[in-house]
């Protein structure tokens, strides 16, 4: 530490005086500055440990890659993620970390390979209790238990993927039934290869057809 150091180098100036004081008044005071200096140097604190968070980085080594794929389900008190790992239960127990929030939860899995891996989950679809909660580490799988607050069904596992299924199923659920199948008809266009765009183009170029000679009175 800095403080130290300066400590030192007032030591080492009153010993250099020391060796030229002729005068005995001087002497003694400059004696009694060196001891007290001593003292001093003696009773530092040892230098404090090093930041545990700065510590855990520093252990990381190697880079970090973020898993994103998982596997879940459910029981009426556990969501449960399920995350392959080649050789995960080879490493000792404490490199396998997971922080638990009441609405999310992040994993650590330090120096697989040479490699650690990270997974976040947040704003969980609903509460979870903490102390509940837990993480088993089997055959290259960790399997990350989530204790539900209250026993009842998970549609999904985040808010995220709620408010996506709810603007998806607004765009279809519209009141006009025609309006809806032309919505699923232009997402599959969209998403479609060449031979789904060839099909849904004749499909509606023959439903027109139809339409004009009367057959279809319904506009599509």
């Amino acid at each position: 530490p800095l403080f130290s150091n300066q400590l030192q180098k007032d030591l080492e100036e009153v010993k250099e005086l020391l060796t030229n004081a002729t005068r005995k008044r001087v002497r003694d005071v400059l004696v009694a500055e060196k001891q007290k200096l001593e003292l001093e140097i003696k009773n530092q604190p040892p230098p404090k440990p090093k930041d545990v968070a700065e510590e855990e980085k520093s252990s990381l080594g190697g880079y970090t890659v973020k898993i994103n794929n998982y596997g879940w389900d459910q029981s009426d008190k556990f969501v449960k993620i399920y995350i392959s790992l080649n050789g995960v239960q080879k490493l000792p127990a404490e490199n396998v970390q997971v922080n638990f929030t009441e609405r999310s939860f992040d994993l650590l899995v330090k120096n697989l390979n040479g490699k650690n891996y990270t997974m976040t989950f947040n704003n969980l679809l609903k509460p979870i209790s903490v102390e509940g909660s837990s993480r088993k580490i089997k055959t290259d799988m960790i399997l990350v238990m989530c204790k539900k607050k209250r026993e009842e069904k998970w549609d999904c596992l985040t808010q995220v993927e709620k408010e996506s299924k709810e603007k998806e199923k607004a765009a279809y659920d519209t009141a006009d039934p025609s309006e809806g199948l032309m919505n699923i008809l232009k997402k599959m266009y969209a998403e479609g290869d060449d031979e789904m765009k060839r099909t849904i183009n004749k499909a509606w170029v023959e439903s027109r057809e139809k339409q004009y000679k009367g057959d279809i009175p319904m506009d599509l």
